[in-house]
């Protein structure tokens, strides 16, 4: 009998320790494998609402959070040296939904626009963007932007992407600053001799001193087709009118600044250049249907989206798509139906500006961020209110409206990004 009763407990406690083991998984701690990030047809991509492994905490009220809870902060995390890249299971679920922002400098504190203060330097341990985006006004001197961009990044403690808009011409941030780099007249120009090994050599010329001042992305090149030459906002900006030659001209670009060890960002998803309007003032349409823009505006991006590291999206309306009047920034049926599913583009989808009139018209800043993530957009740039976007999807997550799938599987590209194996 005692000899039963011993068995009996060991089995008992082997069948412990198994379900132990099958349900002590963090869930914080799974991440894509390279395999799935790499594949070109995400099939089994989480959506924004998919139960989750976590209990979902009650819903917050208005203005407020929840207090961190097991079950819906991750471990604690590892420690890790400051401007260095943690591993996914490393961060807290408040560090991961800060990785999904593009924050200018000034975000931090306002008075940080030519060099860190103290302020920004406590903001950035507080919640530490996944990455900045530097404009005219944070350009003082070379040797001060070179400062700047350093500090930045040595006191994060999550190393963050530090990025400008330096297209050539124009929209080229450091060269029309006066800092002693090579100016370009516009990439129409460079599209008009005819020859990708100009853009080429623009795309590394270019992305030689975006390197040299600490800079790793760049929000270039542009894909839109210049094809209604009453378009106000993109024009000369882009190589040409011919769509073909728009997509030899952006793969070249894009192997240069690749050359130069800066990443690229395709822009602006699905096509700004047959346009009438401005989405920088609002509402703007692109009256085409899904057929007509696989004829001429798709063509720049379907050639080169396995090249690229980024795809930015318009704010521009596409009701043949959307089904709706929401910006394809705001859309899902853009975002992870086209871009995603039906492209196979499986690295970061980045929004336009979530300042320009198209959104802030219409969407406050938390539902603009959280509207835009839930459409498949990994990193929102420039929200309204970097702290009440912030709190809109932490408190989405928390709920349960938004799956700790679907914020992991956008940090996990983020982070590769970053340089992760």
């Amino acid at each position: 009998m005692k000899r039963n009763v011993k068995l009996l407990c060991a089995l008992a406690c082997a069948l412990v320790l198994c379900l132990s083991s099958c349900v002590g998984a963090n869930v914080d701690e799974i991440t894509l494998s390279p395999a799935e990030t790499a594949s070109q047809t995400p099939t089994g991509e989480p959506s924004p609402g998919e139960p989750t492994s976590e209990a979902p905490t009650s819903t917050p009220s208005d203005g407020e959070t929840d207090a961190p809870t097991e079950e819906t902060t991750a471990a604690a995390p590892e420690e890790t040296t400051k401007g260095e890249t943690p591993a996914p299971g490393a961060l807290t679920l408040e560090q991961k939904v800060a990785q999904l922002f593009i924050i200018a400098p000034e975000q931090l504190d306002p008075a940080c626009v030519t060099s860190l203060t103290d302020a920004a330097r406590e903001k950035l341990l507080a919640r530490c963007p996944g990455g900045l985006i530097l404009f005219y006004r944070n350009l003082s001197t070379p040797d001060a932007l070179r400062t700047f961009t350093k500090a930045l990044k040595e006191a994060s403690p999550i190393a963050p992407i530090l990025s400008v808009d330096e297209e050539g011409g124009t929209v080229a941030r450091i060269a029309n600053a006066d800092f002693g780099v090579k100016k370009y007249a516009s990439m129409g120009a460079v599209g008009d001799t005819g020859d990708p090994e100009n853009a080429r050599e623009a795309g590394v010329t270019i992305g030689a001193y975006l390197r040299d001042f600490g800079f790793d992305l760049d929000f270039a090149p542009v894909a839109d087709v210049n094809s209604n030459p009453y378009n106000p906002v993109i024009g000369r900006r882009a190589f040409s009118s011919d769509p073909d030659l728009v997509a030899k001209m952006d793969r070249a670009f894009i192997e240069g600044m690749h050359a130069a060890g800066v990443k690229t960002c395709l822009k602006h998803f699905p096509g700004h250049g047959d346009t009438a309007g401005d989405t920088h003032e609002g509402f703007v349409l692109l009256d085409k249907t899904l057929s007509e823009l696989y004829e001429v505006e798709l063509i720049p991006f379907m050639e080169n989206l396995h090249r690229t590291d980024a795809v930015m999206v318009a704010h521009v309306n596409v009701p043949s798509v959307s089904g709706d009047e929401r910006p394809a920034t705001l859309s899902r049926e853009v975002v992870t139906g086209l871009l995603r599913e039906k492209l196979g583009f499986s690295g970061l989808v980045i929004t336009d500006s979530l300042q320009m009139g198209a959104i802030v018209n219409t969407y406050g800043a938390a539902e603009a961020a959280l509207l835009a993530f839930e459409a498949g957009c990994d990193l929102l740039l420039l929200p309204e209110d970097y702290d009440a976007a912030f709190d809109a999807i932490l408190s989405a997550v928390k709920s349960g409206r938004v799956s700790m799938a679907w914020l992991d599987a956008s940090v996990d590209r983020i982070l590769r990004a970053k340089g992760m194996s």
